[in-house]
């Protein structure tokens, strides 16, 4: 599942980026995306962390009026049960969003790698973030499936919701 998930995600970062075209940066195509986002752990990890709580940072360019790209990082916390420590992943990935007009419902996903913070003997792993949610001019609302394959065949997943304010440059 995992090579077909990077196969994916390689496929169209690859044709997206694979377009010749001529960027031109202006605040109506790009912009900084900061925000929160909280969720519920589950799978292998539910057991360890009862509550997850995080913060986005991206930047966007539109390659169209309805397809995005960029970067994104950010910090998720899980807290962890009793007799559990806490532990966090910081994301490094790429991500693609379609918005299916200028004001409404958009879906997109995030793909790269998961850094585990505060974990022993697991360094992290393929990072998948799909996201479906509603956006503005100004903001981004979503539910998302965060997903970190990380080593020794741990799966770290959280169901959630977030937000996300758009700053132009």
């Amino acid at each position: 599942m995992k090579k077909v998930i990077l196969l994916v995600a390689m496929l169209i970062v690859g044709t997206t980026f694979a377009q010749q075209h001529e960027v031109n940066v202006t605040s109506k195509n790009s912009w900084l995306k900061i925000g929160l986002n909280a969720g519920v752990p589950m799978g292998d990890i539910d057991d360890v962390s009862p509550f997850a709580l995080g913060l986005d940072l991206k930047g966007q360019y539109l390659v169209t009026p309805n397809f995005g790209i960029g970067l994104t990082t950010g910090y998720s916390h899980l807290f962890g049960k009793d007799g559990f420590d806490d532990f966090g992943i910081i994301p490094a990935a790429a991500f693609a969003r379609y918005y299916f007009k200028p004001k409404g419902l958009f879906i997109g996903a995030d793909f790269g790698y998961g850094f585990l913070t505060n974990v022993d003997n697991n360094e992290g792993g393929l990072y998948v973030n799909p996201q479906i949610g509603y956006h503005n001019r100004d903001w981004n609302f979503y539910a998302y499936y965060q997903n970190t394959f990380a080593e020794n065949d741990i799966d770290i997943q959280v169901l959630g919701i977030g937000a996300t304010y758009n700053l132009r440059f």
